[in-house]
């Protein structure tokens, strides 16, 4: 977000406004930063907002559920979670309100899973983590950045600036609203955002 400050009556009065090249190139913000509005919840997770950012912990698993559809996009998100959280974001998914990697795409967020093969930065039971000869991605303690593109049956993964999945193919699941995840640990969401394609 861009702020811009006018002057109103000898005031300076600071505006948060689109970012010019995400309105001009269809982006649209996923959360507004105050509410949980335009999220269904399925499960017990403690969603909530703090302080301009979607958290949860200390709950039983649970998601945060788009109530759109959506087939061919690039999903742009911040995650922050601790060093055991289980998270990430599934796409695609087919049924909403039983969202699991058996019926969707999960990109995961999961630094301390047993096959870290699937573990942070990549697409379950789709495509490993490749970090192209570097390490594996660590998300914990700090805010991490993910890019997901879906596009016909080839996804990608771009975290923290790093292409862990590239080029992946599948074609199970065709289209379906998008979900946050809380498995275990902290979790915090911000700057979501999504562009069809």
């Amino acid at each position: 977000m861009n702020r811009r400050d006018f002057i109103v009556s000898g005031l300076s009065v600071g505006v948060c406004t689109l970012e010019p090249a995400l309105a001009q190139t269809g982006w649209a913000d996923l959360f507004d930063g105050k509410t949980l509005n335009g999220w269904n919840r399925t499960g017990e997770a403690n969603w909530r907002v703090e302080d301009g950012i979607i958290v949860a912990d200390g709950g039983k698993s649970g998601y945060l559920v788009t109530p759109d559809h959506y087939r061919d996009l690039e999903l742009q998100a911040e995650i922050w979670v601790d060093e055991i959280a289980n998270s990430g974001i599934f796409f695609r998914c087919s049924d909403p309100q039983k969202v699991g990697a058996v019926n969707a795409y999960e990109a995961n967020v999961f630094d301390t899973r047993s096959d870290p093969t699937f573990g942070t930065g990549a697409i379950v039971n789709v495509a490993k983590v490749d970090p192209k000869g570097g390490p594996l991605p660590k998300a914990g303690g700090k805010w991490n950045t993910m890019l997901i593109t879906a596009k016909g049956d080839r996804f990608s993964f771009v975290f923290n600036g790093q292409t862990t999945v590239d080029n992946a193919h599948d074609n199970k699941y065709q289209d379906g609203p998008i979900a946050l995840q809380y498995g275990t640990g902290i979790v915090k969401f911000r700057n979501i955002r999504l562009r069809r394609l």
